[in-house]
C-alpha cells in the first residue's frame, strides 16, 4: 500500500482548501476506501476513475494557431491546462488521484512568456480547486503577467475554488455554455477516529513537546481553542482569495463576498451578470477572438502588443468594440470586459 494515502488524509483533514465541497467530500471519502481497503501497489487511477500518471499530472505549454516553432503575423497562442485536483507540488499528485501542481502551471506560464514565438496564453481550466498552497503566489504571478502578455482564461467547464482563483487573475475569463465558475471560499475538516479505533482494540498515546504539538489531531474531540485556531487559518485564507478576486476582476472585495455566490457554483449567465467571468463562449470562440485581436495589433516581431505597427494606439480599436457591445451587436462578449481593456490602454497611453 503507498504510504501517500494516510500522508492525503492527514493533509485533507486537517489543512485547508480551496475545494469545491463535493469534491473535497468525493477524494476524501475515495481515498479513506482504498487505505481501509489496503490494497497493494499504486494508486491507479483518480477518484472518478480518470487515469493518472506522470503524463496525465503535467501541464505542458502546447502552442496552437501558428506552432511553438514557427512565427506568423499573429503570435501563436501558448495553450496551458489547469485540470484536476490543484496541489503546490508534483508528489501529492498520484495521492490525488491526478490533477495539476501550481509548479508545474508556474513553469510552463514562464515558459510562453520568454518564448518569442508566443504573443498571447490561454489557460484551459476543468479544475474543481484544490489545497491553498501556492494558489495565491500563481494568481499573483499571472495577474503581473497580464502587462507582458494577454493571458486569457476559460473554463471548460469547471473553474471551482483554487481554479477559479486563478482563472480571475487572467486578462479575461470565459466560461463555456454548460460550464460554471464560482465556489469561492475555504474549507476544512477534522475527524474524531477515537471511537472508531476502540472498536478494533486501538489505543493511541501522543507524547508531544510544544504545547499546541498535538493540536486538531484525529485521536479525540475538537477542543474550542483548536477549533478557533483552525477557523482563524480559514478566514485568513478566504481574506486573501477573495481580495485576490477583488484586484483580478476589477471590483470590491464586498462584491466578491456578497454578490459572487457566497461559496456557491454559478452558471456561465449569471456568473457574468456579477462580473466573474467575461463572457459565455466556446473554447473555439475564445481562441479566434484572441487570434482577431492579435491579428488586428502585430507587432514587428510577430508578437500583439498594446500598440499596433508603426506605433498606431489600439485605443481607436478598442473604443469601436465598446461601442459596437454597447449597441447590442454580439452578446457572447461583455461590455465590462471591452470597457476595461480601453480603460487598460488609456492609462498606458
Amino acid at each position: 500500500m503507498s504510504n501517500r494515502v494516510p500522508s492525503f488524509l492527514s493533509a485533507a483533514l486537517v489543512g485547508c482548501w480551496a475545494l469545491e465541497p463535493n469534491t473535497f467530500s468525493m477524494y476524501a471519502a475515495a481515498m479513506q476506501r482504498r487505505y481501509l481497503a489496503r490494497n497493494a501497489g499504486a494508486l491507479v487511477g483518480d477518484a472518478f476513475g480518470q487515469p493518472s500518471g506522470p503524463g496525465y499530472q503535467a501541464a505542458r505549454s502546447a502552442p496552437i494557431a501558428g506552432g511553438a516553432s514557427k512565427r506568423n503575423t499573429s503570435g501563436a497562442i501558448a495553450v496551458i491546462p489547469v485540470s484536476g485536483v490543484l496541489m503546490q507540488h508534483a508528489g501529492m499528485m498520484e495521492a490525488c488521484g491526478g490533477g495539476t501542481s501550481t509548479d508545474t502551471i508556474t513553469q510552463a506560464l514562464r515558459a510562453a512568456l520568454a518564448d518569442d514565438t508566443v504573443g498571447q496564453i490561454l489557460l484551459q481550466i476543468d479544475s474543481p480547486g484544490g489545497s491553498v498552497f501556492g494558489i495565491g503566489e500563481l494568481a499573483t504571478e499571472i495577474r503581473d503577467a497580464r502587462a507582458t502578455k494577454p493571458i486569457v482564461g476559460v473554463a471548460n467547464s469547471m473553474a471551482a475554488s483554487a481554479a477559479y482563483w486563478i482563472g480571475s487573475a487572467c486578462s479575461e475569463l470565459y466560461c463555456v455554455p454548460g460550464g460554471q465558475v464560482g465556489s469561492i471560499g475555504v474549507i476544512a475538516a477534522h475527524e474524531n477516529v477515537a471511537k472508531a479505533l476502540e472498536a478494533e482494540g486501538i489505543a493511541v498515546t501522543l507524547i508531544t513537546a510544544g504545547k499546541y504539538k498535538a493540536e486538531g489531531n484525529p485521536y479525540g474531540p475538537l477542543d474550542a481553542e483548536s477549533l478557533a485556531s483552525i477557523q482563524a487559518d480559514v478566514d485568513g485564507y478566504y481574506a486573501d482569495f477573495t481580495s485576490a478576486i477583488a484586484k483580478g476582476r476589477g471590483v470590491s472585495v464586498e462584491a466578491v463576498r456578497k454578490d459572487m455566490g457566497q461559496g456557491r457554483m454559478l452558471r456561465g449567465p449569471a456568473a457574468q451578470a456579477v462580473r466573474m467571468i467575461d463572457g459565455v463562449a466556446t473554447v473555439d470562440q475564445v481562441v479566434k477572438r484572441m487570434q482577431r485581436n492579435a491579428k488586428a495589433d502585430p507587432a514587428p516581431g510577430g508578437q500583439p502588443t498594446m500598440r499596433g505597427a508603426g506605433g498606431t494606439p489600439r485605443l481607436a480599436r478598442a473604443q469601436n468594440e465598446l461601442a459596437l457591445l454597447e449597441a447590442g451587436s454580439s452578446h457572447v462578449f461583455n461590455v465590462d470586459a471591452a470597457r476595461r481593456e480601453l480603460n487598460r490602454i488609456a492609462a498606458r497611453g
